[in-house]
């Protein structure tokens, strides 16, 4: 059986957490805890557009040449 989806991803649960703690925050620069909730934002949304990226890559171009090439024949 495959795994099922959560009904978030981390990073809009990361992203919701961290706007809830800057909001509440008096000094943003002096929380710890915050900065390492942002930092762990960070690292997600790498993660995710080297991954786009590297898909991109794979995909090459050839991909988007057929279609051209279908449409002027």
């Amino acid at each position: 059986m495959a795994k099922k989806t959560p009904g978030e991803t981390d990073e809009t649960r990361l992203g919701k957490k961290v706007r809830e703690r800057l909001a509440g925050a008096e000094n943003p620069e002096g929380d710890a805890a915050l900065r390492a909730l942002h930092k762990r934002l960070k690292r997600v949304q790498r993660k995710r557009r080297s991954l786009a990226a590297r898909l991109r890559q794979a995909k090459g171009k050839k991909v988007e040449a057929a279609p051209a090439a279908a449409a002027g024949a």
